[in-house]
């Protein structure tokens, strides 16, 4: 089992997009202002920061898209991290008639941009990492698909596609800690990967949670291991 590989990325993940876009989208009119304030399992944030976060993250992304189709590079957020951390900060305290047609428009606009992308665009340069638009198109789709389950609206974990469970656990595979070397075997799929060196680890589960665990998210179902030890940082 793979993730999305190269030759199949100019047509897999426009459609991974397109299907997480569209889920993020209909989950919109159920907000409330009650929803948007209630707490999620990342600390100190509400609905309304995650879904803040995706509507700021979205966009700019989109916008490496954008300019990446025009020849230019721009950098991921103006002003950087302490301007994306503002805008979150701001823009979580709105009510619902505010938020969710934000979002929306968000949505538009990313949808807009990344459907402009086309099969021989994925290795036009971008600011993102100093990547291609591949790099972004992939960051996207993370960020789409673990803060909508984030966002606690009824999408967990537990529905992250095959091919995207497969790309974070490669993408996240470095939070393995030095001294382990730690086999993930998924009980529900054909998949094995071993990664790190030092004491060996065998870390059994749905590929689903084997994911969570490594993208820092509580497994729905435990997984079986002697230990957990604690991951290292994001990549």
């Amino acid at each position: 089992m793979t993730g999305i590989s190269p030759a199949e990325l100019p047509t897999a993940l426009p459609t991974a997009l397109a299907a997480g876009q569209s889920r993020l989208r209909s989950l919109l009119p159920g907000l409330t202002d009650g929803i948007l304030r209630g707490p999620t399992p990342l600390p100190g944030w509400t609905r309304g920061h995650v879904l803040t976060h995706l509507e700021g993250v979205g966009l700019a992304l989109a916008r490496q898209a954008r300019y990446a189709l025009r020849g230019k590079l721009i950098e991921v957020y103006d002003g950087g991290r302490a301007a994306r951390d503002a805008a979150i900060e701001a823009g979580h305290r709105r009510p619902v008639q505010q938020l969710a047609p934000a979002l929306a428009d968000a949505l538009d606009e990313v949808e807009a941009s990344w459907s402009a992308v086309g099969p021989d665009d994925w290795d036009r340069p971008v600011r993102y990492r100093d990547g291609t638009l591949r790099d972004a198109g992939l960051a996207w789709w993370r960020e789409l698909e673990i803060h909508t389950a984030d966002a606690d609206l009824g999408y967990g974990t537990h529905e992250w596609p095959a091919p995207l469970c497969v790309h974070l656990i490669g993408f996240l595979a470095s939070r393995v800690p030095a001294g382990y070397e730690v086999t993930f075997t998924a009980t529900d799929a054909e998949f094995t990967r071993t990664y790190g060196s030092g004491t060996p680890l065998p870390v059994a589960g749905r590929l689903t949670d084997l994911a969570a665990w490594l993208a820092g998210r509580h497994p729905e179902l435990p997984l079986t291991a002697t230990e957990l030890p604690r991951l290292g940082t994001w990549p």
